[in-house]
């Protein structure tokens, strides 16, 4: 069991500290303070996630919008400027 880089006999120190510290009574509230604040943190990460991934669609939506378009754009572009070239050459 290693959370956070730290193993069972280090959490077991930590623990006892912990309860030497701040009590038996305030020990619960204190636990209930760290798991909303970890679980808070995760909920943040999961939507920095989230809205990355989000962020990735769209670019990579506007990449391949812009690679279809592209040739399309140089094909109308050709026969205009072959059509100059040639009322040049005459």
């Amino acid at each position: 069991m290693n959370i956070f880089g730290i193993g069972l006999p280090e959490m077991a120190v930590i623990m006892i500290v912990a309860l030497l510290i701040f009590g038996p009574k305030k020990l619960p509230e204190i636990g209930r303070s760290v798991g909303k604040a970890i679980r808070g943190f995760q909920e943040a990460s999961n939507e920095f996630q989230n809205e990355f991934k989000r962020e990735a669609e769209q670019i990579e939506q506007a990449v391949k919008t812009t690679a279809e378009i592209e040739p399309k754009q140089i094909e109308a572009a050709q026969p205009q400027h072959d059509t100059v070239n040639s009322s040049q050459n005459s």
